[in-house]
């Protein structure tokens, strides 16, 4: 659509996504919908990996040697990354639905939170997962 002032050039009247820089907001929005999706399949991934221990040793071997591997070993940082900043990314909404943080220093500082403490527990989940497996 297309503004109909005759005196006014023509512009578009929603944003080209081509045209503009994305920002750290709408960063943030995708990927809470992005992170949403890979949880679900996570999810699944989880109830595979349950089954494979009911269903006995061999089974549970062959999706914890899967799970060991380099690839595996990717996937599932990447879900500890996704699961943490779905979650803070969720905090932020909700402290935006008591209509607090609407200013615009404020949205910055807290999606940088997000992503600060998303790195953080990520790392932290991780390294405490090395001392424990030891």
């Amino acid at each position: 659509m297309t503004s109909s002032s005759p005196t006014e050039p023509r512009r578009p009247l929603s944003p080209n996504i081509q045209l503009y820089r994305p920002q750290l907001t709408s960063v943030l929005s995708i990927l809470n919908r992005l992170t949403g999706v890979l949880l679900s399949i996570a999810a699944i991934a989880l109830v595979i990996w349950l089954l494979a221990a009911a269903a006995g040793p061999q089974a549970y071997a062959i999706v914890q040697a899967a799970l060991a591997s380099w690839m595996g070993q990717v996937v599932l940082f990447g879900w500890t990354f996704a699961f943490f900043l779905h979650f803070f990314g969720g905090i932020r909404h909700l402290v935006w639905d008591t209509v607090h943080g609407f200013e615009l220093r404020t949205i910055y500082m807290s999606g940088w939170a997000v992503v600060a403490a998303s790195i953080v527990t990520t790392a932290v989940a991780w390294i405490a997962s090395a001392y424990i497996g030891r």
